[in-house]
């Protein structure tokens, strides 16, 4: 997806970056601010008794939420594709939770198998509590994904890229699967961004983004979002968050918003550099495999290179800026370099500024059961990098220290 100008019929559609920096940022009229202000207000005055403004109270709406929801709606879109509206929400989590308020008790959940713990453990601890039925299944099975469905299922779960283990899932496929049986579709694009991939354009019902990841960008706030293509589904979703009140503050709003406007640029970079430092891996001798969408060694590197960056040449492409790869040694030793790395932080989370590393089974993974991260090829010996805007011969020279000092001890 490049930041280019397109043509669509008389109206010239500007592009990513541009989106970004202005649409939701418009000059303030009141004022001719550059930055939009932010209104920290909770309740609105109204015009009358019974008389509703455009906002009542902050739950409900709020100037700073609406021009955050109004940029990710134009992000998401794609040419004539377009994105009903977006939804900020306090933490991605509550974004995937108000998905899954969709449902009733019987209903069934067909999700995939490499997802984030804290997807697997809302569906098997909240979901399965109130009555929802949940099916894993690698999604990088079509056969599988069709088998696995029931006439309760109501809803295919899945993520662009997997969470740790990096698959890719034909997911326009799977979009076609679940529309010949009525079933929605939502799918986590944390790792993907719409910078990268844009699921609405696939036939994909709801896109998720934990924001506190690539779309802040500087692990300085919490926030997730939806994306919904059909504005009735958008209109429930809506009514749910209201309800329930899991909205992103004001605060929150602004600095997603902020961040949005460095986006394309950020994982682009952040991109490269996981390129360079994957194929360094690869050849490295403490390393037993590598996993990065980028690299003809990945299982699924002709989907990838087909979804990612659609509209671009296959030398121009970027796949994102994780990194999972298994070291060659005991628990221990996996332990000792995650812990004795200097630029790369030890901690959860992704998708900022800094980089970051660590062991999934026991840290962002350690909510699976035992026997599922086994099943599911969450192994003690896997680390997963989130690269940062280092310079890649510092990150190098970094994992290097740490490969010899969690050897020594």
């Amino acid at each position: 997806m490049s930041d280019r100008h397109e043509a669509t019929g008389n109206r010239l559609t500007n592009g990513f970056r541009t989106r970004a920096i202005h649409v939701g940022g418009e000059v303030d009229p009141a004022t001719g601010a550059v930055v939009p202000p932010i209104h920290f207000a909770s309740t609105f005055r109204q015009p009358g008794a019974g008389q509703w403004g455009e906002y009542d109270y902050s739950r409900s709406g709020n100037p700073t939420r609406t021009a955050l929801q109004t940029t990710l709606a134009s992000l998401e879109s794609e040419n004539t594709t377009q994105c009903a509206g977006a939804l900020a929400f306090s933490s991605g989590m509550a974004a995937i939770h108000a998905v899954t308020m969709l449902l009733r008790s019987g209903d069934h959940v067909v999700a995939g198998t490499d997802i984030y713990g804290g997807a697997y453990r809302l569906l098997h601890r909240i979901c399965d509590a109130s009555g929802i039925r949940v099916t894993l299944v690698d999604m990088t099975d079509l056969e599988a994904v069709e088998a696995a469905i029931s006439p309760d299922t109501k809803l295919i779960w899945g993520e662009t890229v997997g969470n740790p283990r990096l698959t890719i899932p034909d997911l326009p496929a799977i979009a076609r699967i679940a529309k010949r049986h009525g079933i929605l579709t939502g799918v986590d694009n944390t790792f993907g961004t719409p910078a990268l991939m844009r699921p609405l354009s696939w036939g994909i019902d709801i896109v998720m983004h934990s924001a506190t990841k690539y779309l802040g960008g500087h692990s300085d706030c919490l926030g997730g979002t939806l994306a919904v293509a059909d504005q009735d589904l958008l209109d429930r979703l809506y009514f749910i968050q209201n309800a329930t009140g899991a909205v992103l503050d004001p605060m929150s709003c602004f600095l997603v918003s902020r961040g949005l406007k460095t986006l394309d640029l950020r994982i682009r970079e952040q991109s490269a550099t996981a390129m360079k430092l994957a194929t360094w891996l690869e050849t490295h001798e403490r390393v037993r495999s590598v996993i990065y969408p980028g690299l003809d060694s990945h299982p699924q590197s002709r989907m990838a290179r087909r979804l990612f960056d659609e509209n671009l040449a296959d030398d121009q492409k970027r796949f994102g800026a994780m990194i999972t790869f298994e070291l060659d040694g005991s628990l221990e030793t996996v332990r000792n370099v995650c812990q004795n790395t200097r630029l790369f932080h030890l901690a959860v989370s992704l998708g900022a500024v800094e980089s970051l590393i660590e062991q999934p089974a026991t840290m962002s993974h350690a909510s699976y059961a035992a026997e599922d991260r086994a099943k599911h090829g969450i192994t003690d010996s896997l680390i997963r990098l989130s690269v940062g805007l280092e310079h890649v011969d510092d990150l190098k020279n970094d994992l290097q220290q740490a490969f010899e000092a969690g050897s020594a001890e």
